[in-house]
């Protein structure tokens, strides 16, 4: 019998993140919970209703496994209306969550020894998706308050092997938003270098300030060489549905479609149904979600501000960050995490979690997709915590 440690060593050494931690502290203690990422509501009452009506009167068995034919269209039908993108249903995977979509792109196109370049700070899950896929990681770092790419430090990042550019946009946990020009210049280099973009762009419709989401595969030459994925989840508030969707051109949608049907195969039809049903809603659903979360975005940065709390600018996501420096609190980012889930009772993430190396350590991310009465009850036991945290 063999005395090695079982298991792939991406997962064996893999430690318990963040998330999980501040999550489970959280419970725990009976902190309020600004850490992980979801809606403190069930999720908008005509969702929910569209796929109990689903679930009532369609079919429970297995859909088709690139997804059921009504939502592969609504998909192509909904970025045709509010993003100008040609795409056929066929070029749509419905998947179940982005993150699925995520690790089937990875495993369908990396090959060992591929290189994929990716921006810290960056969502928890692509080093050890692009790892398991045996292909290599080119990690370059972003920096606050901008968070902009820079033409030399890209320019120098890829290589002879890097194939891929692992993109978020907008970005978490720093809520920004990409440039026009920032983008053009990751389109000019995909062409130049024959690279693949994977875009995770589950923020999308989370742009604020009279912003417009302006997706990757959009610009010159990026059409055939661009994987788009999308989350139902982030567009409708039901993080917990797990339904996402993969758009590519034919050549790259069929390997999707192939890695796809080895992980999850299908997604729930039901709620394939209701996502179909809300992406042709009018735009003034859309824009009326978004104002919403406007507003809770404008509610928290505005208590935390009068509270004494330095706040970046959040241009997009659900999430806002404290910069402790600027806020006068001599700590870094976990301890402060750690200080004020006991103290305050209120959880949040330190942003250097999200980042695999030289990360930075003086801010603090805060979810505000929550109620009115928890933000502010949130605020006020930040406020009255800041004297023991200044000290």
């Amino acid at each position: 019998m063999t005395t090695a440690a079982p298991g792939h060593p991406v997962f064996r050494d893999m430690p318990t993140t963040i998330f999980e931690h501040m999550s489970a502290r959280a419970r725990t203690s009976g902190a309020i919970n600004l850490g992980q990422g979801f809606p403190e509501s069930a999720g908008p009452r005509e969702v929910l209703a569209a796929a109990a009506q689903a679930m009532l009167e369609r079919s429970s068995q297995y859909p088709p496994m690139p997804g059921l034919p009504e939502l592969r269209a609504a998909v192509a039908d909904h970025y045709a209306r509010h993003q100008a993108l040609n795409l056929a249903s066929e070029e749509v995977i419905v998947t179940s969550g982005a993150t699925e979509a995520l690790a089937a792109s990875l495993l369908a196109l990396v090959r060992p020894g591929d290189e994929v370049l990716m921006f810290a700070p960056l969502y928890d899950a692509y080093l050890p998706l692009v790892e398991r896929a045996g292909g290599v990681a080119k990690v370059l770092r972003l920096a606050p308050p901008r968070w902009s790419l820079d033409r030399a430090a890209l320019e120098a990042a890829i290589g002879p092997r890097t194939r891929f550019i692992l993109l978020n946009n907008p970005l978490n946990p720093a809520g920004a938003v990409l440039r026009e020009e920032e983008l053009a210049l990751l389109a000019d280099l995909c062409v130049a270098h024959d690279l693949i973009a994977i875009c995770d762009e589950v923020w999308e419709h989370m742009v604020f300030d009279g912003a417009a989401h302006r997706p990757l595969m959009a610009f010159p030459g990026m059409r055939d060489r661009t994987v788009k994925i999308g989350s139902a989840g982030k567009i409708f508030s039901v993080t917990g549905w797990k339904v996402g969707w993969m758009c590519a051109a034919p050549p790259l949608a069929v390997l999707l479609a192939r890695a796809h049907q080895f992980l999850t195969f299908t997604t729930p039809p039901a709620l394939q149904w209701a996502c179909a049903q809300a992406l042709a809603w009018s735009a003034d659903w859309f824009d009326n979600q978004r104002a919403a979360y406007r507003a809770s975005r404008d509610r928290l940065a505005a208590g935390l501000g009068a509270a004494g709390y330095a706040v970046l600018p959040g241009a997009g996501t659900w999430f806002l960050s404290i910069d402790l420096p600027a806020s006068g609190i001599a700590m870094d980012d976990r301890t402060f995490c750690d200080r004020i889930v006991e103290e305050a009772g209120v959880a949040a993430i330190p942003v250097s979690a999200f980042y695999p190396a030289h990360p930075v350590t003086h801010l603090v991310r805060l979810c505000f997709c929550k109620s009115d009465a928890m933000l502010d009850e949130a605020v006020a036991r930040l406020a009255a915590s800041r004297i023991s945290l200044v000290s």
